[in-house]
């Protein structure tokens, strides 16, 4: 049985690195925030752009605002009764804090039927890009979504996500926790991964305890909208869990994890000292100092304790938290119904746990398989691979996240 999680998590291997670099690219460095006010059948729209953003669109540095409202205007607005809002104002700047810009354009619709919101503002210059989109609706209330490349619209009259989710069943709340596991491959990552450093099946319920915990928590917390972190800080640091985990195997499989520990808190160490010289690291420095001397600490205190199975249920649990405010991302780009967001949160919770628990007995029952067929591999070997990669990936991913290029 020993063999089994470490034989398990060398079978995920190959289907992670084929889906790696597309996850990795799926995930923003760059962003930019929308507040549209609807009233009636006006609609109000101001683009806060930070100047990193304006600037990727001239060669030559940060754009003019006559420019910068010219390429907004040209792929923002909105629709209702299936024909375009026709402007009637703007754009025109208006003043914003330094590092900013904010321009403001109004659209009067025709109708209030159907109507939608729709933006491509900066997916051209960089298909990763999020746009965080305010909507004060009226008798609606206010509410937030998310613009991506794959989510450009955004339907405010009832007849689009909300309306669905509102007749929706709990077994369609189950569904969306499911897919959201098997179509997040960092999150299988992390969770092969706690399977890895598992030797015994109590080490795993201790580890899947701790990590059901506190993803609950701050999912929960993230969804009602009583604490909403940077998303991009939140994509960087799951991926640095995925590091950590496959570090401290090394430490664990090596007997030395001070040399481990050392070599990526100096990664950390580095971006901090790369930022302080002007290189573009999304991350601010308290966040990456703090991660390098939580990587230290925690990879020498673990890597020092005979018996960690029990410690890990509180490490584990620190990592759910972080992983909690991932799994919101995919609910955040809906409009939910707030009537019903109890059942929501107790219907995408049971999905992401049945989610986890196929992963995990699914790579258990191939491993099972396979070492009845003697096809298992030395242990050793098979531990150097599978957390060697996990660093790799994690690393990748954390660089991709939080390194600005261009």
């Amino acid at each position: 049985m020993r063999r089994l999680p470490r034989l398990a998590t060398l079978i995920a291997v190959p289907v992670l690195a084929l889906g790696a670099p597309k996850f990795a690219a799926a995930h923003t460095l760059s962003e930019s925030h929308s507040s549209w006010q609807i009233d009636g059948a006006q609609v109000r729209l101001q683009m806060v752009v930070p100047d990193l953003e304006a600037k990727r669109l001239s060669p030559d540095g940060r754009p003019s605002s006559d420019a910068l409202g010219r390429y907004l205007a040209a792929r923002m607005g909105a629709t209702a009764a299936g024909e375009n809002c026709p402007r009637v104002e703007g754009p025109r700047a208006l003043q914003s804090v330094t590092g900013f810009l904010r321009e403001e354009m109004v659209f009067q619709c025709r109708d209030t039927r159907d109507m939608t919101l729709w933006s491509s503002a900066f997916y051209d210059v960089v298909p990763s890009h999020t746009n965080f989109a305010r909507i004060e609706a009226g008798s609606d209330g206010v509410f937030e979504q998310l613009l991506t490349a794959d989510h450009q619209r955004i339907d405010v009259s009832g007849g689009g996500a909300k309306s669905e989710l509102e007749n929706a069943g709990l077994l369609r709340f189950v569904a969306m926790g499911i897919m959201h596991i098997f179509t997040g491959i960092d999150h299988m990552s992390f969770m092969l991964g706690l399977v890895l450093i598992s030797r015994r099946l109590r080490d795993l319920l201790f580890v899947v305890t701790g990590f059901t915990v506190g993803h609950s928590l701050t999912l929960a917390l993230a969804v009602t909208g009583t604490l909403r972190p940077n998303a991009q800080y939140i994509d960087a640091l799951v991926a640095l869990t995925i590091a950590l985990i496959g570090a401290e195997n090394i430490g664990d499989a090596t007997h030395r994890p001070l040399p481990v520990a050392l070599g990526l808190g100096a990664v950390l160490l580095a971006m901090s000292l790369a930022k302080a010289l002007g290189v573009g690291i999304n991350l601010p420095q308290s966040m990456l100092l703090g991660g390098a001397l939580f990587t230290v600490c925690y990879l020498l205190f673990t890597g020092h304790l005979r018996d960690a199975g029990r410690i890990r249920l509180l490490v584990t649990l620190v990592f759910g938290l972080i992983h909690g405010f991932g799994f919101a991302s995919n609910l955040l780009e809906m409009r939910l119904p707030k009537e019903r967001l109890a059942e929501l949160l107790v219907g995408f919770n049971v999905g992401v746990e049945v989610g986890q628990l196929t992963v995990v007995l699914g790579a258990l029952l191939v491993a099972w398989g396979l070492s009845r067929l003697r096809l298992a591999i030395p242990r050793p070997l098979f531990t150097d691979l599978a957390s060697c990669f996990l660093v790799g990936e994690g690393l990748y991913w954390f660089l991709g996240r939080t390194v600005a290029l261009g």
